[in-house]
């Protein structure tokens, strides 16, 4: 693949961008997790946190049915 401003992509720029997104993603899920457990341990429900990860738990589990069903 070309692109005008970085020239040719190769499957291995893609593979580094799918890898670095899903880590990004799970750094930042994981993030949310700590930060509601350590409300959490202070006697503080923070829901807009609980929401975040169970949204991004719902999201990976039905993407990965998907695929299973799917493939």
């Amino acid at each position: 693949m070309k692109l005008p401003i970085l020239g040719t992509i190769d499957e291995r720029f893609l593979t580094h961008r799918l890898r670095s997104t899903s880590i990004g993603g799970l750094t930042a899920v994981v993030l949310a997790a700590a930060l509601f457990f350590y409300n959490l341990a202070h006697h503080v429900i923070r829901w807009d946190l609980f929401a975040i990860v169970a949204t991004a738990a719902v999201v990976k589990m039905g993407v990965l049915i998907w695929y299973r069903v799917r493939d």
